[in-house]
């Protein structure tokens, strides 16, 4: 099987946001790459959306990343900006149309919801008690969905597809458990996990 790596930012977006001592194109790039070590030893074939950490690349050309490799499930990795703490996953539970496209059609929407709700289970136990769980939500709940009917990427996506927000970067204490290697591991550990058993679950 094959899983989609995307750590987030920068892109036309801009470049995400900044705890006080890390960015999230940091967090998002040192636990995609742990991810991809441990998804590797699981013998699944890994893809990149982008090869360096600063590189820039469009949410729609991440999304034809995925597609090219044919992935099994694309997993974006963010960090949030909000007033709470904690991790949350988003998916597309509904088309939503930017650039003149709509998407994701509607049997990849059956299929996304039961890998997305055994993802987000998987992450809930595995990260109980190191960050707190704020749910397992439509894209329409994030800003960008709200506006176009899903997030850009998976408009555009034609496999499987999540978001992970995995902690409010902009909370000290979250920034604090992320920014070192032990929470990059923790975090990267719980995500395997996630991927791994979504897909038996989930197809």
């Amino acid at each position: 099987m094959t899983i989609c790596i995307d750590p987030g930012h920068p892109s036309e977006v801009g470049r995400g946001t900044h705890g006080k001592n890390v960015s999230e194109i940091h967090v998002a790039w040192a636990v995609a790459k742990r991810l991809e070590k441990i998804l590797l030893a699981k013998n699944f074939k890994v893809v990149l959306t982008k090869k360096t950490e600063d590189e820039f690349v469009k949410n729609r050309d991440r999304a034809n990343i995925a597609n090219e490799c044919h992935a099994d499930l694309m997993v974006r990795l963010h960090c949030d900006a909000a007033s709470g703490s904690g991790f949350t996953t988003y998916y597309p539970d509904r088309q939503g149309t930017t650039e003149g496209f709509t998407g994701p059609d509607f049997d990849l929407i059956k299929r996304i919801a039961p890998i997305a709700k055994t993802f987000h289970d998987v992450l809930k136990k595995d990260l109980s008690g190191f960050l707190n769980d704020n749910g397992n939500l439509s894209d329409v709940k994030t800003a960008v969905g709200s506006k176009h009917g899903a997030l850009v990427g998976s408009i555009f996506s034609k496999v499987p597809v999540v978001l992970v927000e995995m902690c409010v970067l902009t909370n000290s204490s979250d920034e604090e458990k992320v920014s070192n290697e032990a929470g990059e591991s923790r975090l990267a550990e719980a995500l395997a996990d996630a991927c791994a058993k979504s897909l038996t679950k989930g197809n």
